[in-house]
């Protein structure tokens, strides 16, 4: 099990179409879930922050192993993210993986994700 939370910087000016993109993926919620099996994603959940002038998306996920990229997906749902990803990412700030010090999954929930 992958459990992951890293921060991307947004581009600047690019706040309303973050706004767009995570309507667009609360929206859509129902087609969005089924892309996730294919990922092996057991929980994808992001973040938005603002500081010191600029905006940050923190994407915290637990992942199985073997899972498809989202890069390869051919679902609409996966274009459009990946769309609004290339729009909105600055692709010039190195992310930031988090370091994970402690998990805390109960065994039953643990057992029912693998």
């Amino acid at each position: 099990m992958k459990i992951e939370l890293t921060r991307f910087r947004v581009k600047k000016g690019k706040t309303e179409r973050v706004d767009e993109w995570l309507k667009f993926l609360n929206d859509n919620m129902t087609d969005v879930l089924v892309t996730l099996e294919g990922e092996q994603m057991y929980v994808e959940t992001i973040f938005r922050e603002h500081l010191n002038g600029e905006e940050f998306l923190y994407w915290y996920s637990v992942q199985g192993e073997g899972g498809q990229e989202v890069e390869h997906s051919e679902h609409w749902i996966d274009k459009k993210h990946l769309e609004f990803w290339n729009e909105c990412i600055d692709e010039a700030y190195k992310p930031i993986d988090l370091k994970t010090e402690v998990v805390m999954i109960p065994s039953k929930v643990k057992n029912s994700m693998i």
